[in-house]
Parts: structure tokens; C-alpha cells; sequence
């Protein structure tokens, strides 16, 4: 009878999954401190170096178990596939360019809203996946689809819900995975 072991098969995807739980844990420990001073990006003096810093790492804070619990299930199942196509370089360029985008158009266009969670990453990578079977001269009738469902699914809520979710930053990581996932399959 064969062996079977336990792989890591996803560095980066399981990297992030696991410093969001870290983080997660030591918010829960904390009572909200530490979200608030390195894991949440809100308008703040771009003379403090931690602005800078939380504009990539709110990407790592969630507000509790649902939300994390939400969006590391997406990310589980969408980054190994990333990964194995695009490379772990690539899938951390686009963490960082979503969580870049997201921080600084919520710094900028929001000034009272503080944002964490790794939803706009989420969006990234599903518009991005919906190009891995992309072709050149072509527009897979999947990424029309997912477009239509997710990103109007984000304008609707956006413009009918009350909550305290980022509509636009799901829109925004939707775009840069979608723009990074054309580029790279357009250059093969």
C-alpha cells in the first residue's frame, strides 16, 4: 500500500492563510489594538511611517472568524491553482498591487472609513483565474460571466445594502486581478 504525505504545495497561498490567522489571533488577544495601529489602513498623517505600512498589511487584519473564515476559504481554493500557473512571485505581486490599490483609494476617496480584510484579494483572484484559460484574440466567455456576477453583484450591494462592507475595494481587487491576469497570459 502507498504513502501518502502531506505537501506544501502552496507557499504563498498557504503563507498568507496562516500569518491572517496569526494576525487574527493577536487582534482577538488584544481586544482590537493591533488592527487598529498595523492591520486596518484609514486616513492617517503620511508623515507616520505606519500609513505607509498599513497600506499593504490590512490586507492580513479580518473583524472576526466569519470574515477571515470567508475569505481564506476563497483563497485556499483559488491560490494553489494561481499559483501552479502564474508562479508564488506573481501571486505575491498581486497581493501587494491589490492591497497598495485598495489601501490607498480608501485612504484618499474615504478619509472616515477604516478598511482590513483580505476581500479585495479574494476578487483578484477570482477575476484572475476566470483568465487562466485565456487565449490570444480571445475573451473567455468565463470571465464575462464572473464579471457580470461578482462585479454586479458588488455594484448592487454597493448601491442598495447599508453594511460595513467595501464594496469598491472588492471592484478594485476585481480589476487588478483581471488586468494582471490578462498581462500574463497575454505574454505567453
Amino acid at each position: 500500500m502507498k504513502k501518502f504525505k502531506i505537501t506544501f504545495n502552496s507557499p504563498v497561498t498557504l503563507g498568507f492563510i496562516f500569518i491572517c490567522f496569526a494576525v487574527l489571533v493577536l487582534n482577538i488577544v488584544t481586544m482590537g489594538m493591533t488592527n487598529q495601529m498595523l492591520f486596518m489602513t484609514y486616513h492617517s498623517s503620511w508623515a507616520s511611517p505606519l500609513t505607509y505600512l498599513r497600506l499593504f498589511t490590512h490586507v492580513l487584519g479580518h473583524s472576526g472568524w466569519q470574515h477571515f473564515i470567508g475569505n481564506a476559504t476563497y483563497i485556499l481554493l483559488l491560490g494553489p491553482m494561481l499559483e501552479e500557473k502564474y508562479t508564488s512571485k506573481k501571486v505575491v505581486m498581486v497581493i501587494l498591487i491589490t492591497a497598495l490599490v485598495t489601501g490607498l483609494v480608501n485612504n484618499i476617496l474615504f478619509p472616515n472609513t477604516a478598511l482590513c480584510g483580505a476581500s479585495g484579494v479574494v476578487f483578484a483572484f477570482i477575476l484572475m483565474t476566470s483568465f487562466t484559460g485565456f487565449r490570444q484574440g480571445e475573451i473567455p466567455l468565463t470571465f464575462i460571466l464572473v464579471t457580470i456576477v461578482f462585479i454586479g453583484q458588488q455594484v448592487y450591494e454597493g448601491i442598495f445594502l447599508q453594511d460595513d462592507i467595501s464594496n469598491l475595494t472588492h471592484i478594485l481587487g476585481g480589476i487588478v486581478g483581471a488586468a494582471v491576469g490578462y498581462k500574463l497570459n497575454k505574454q505567453k
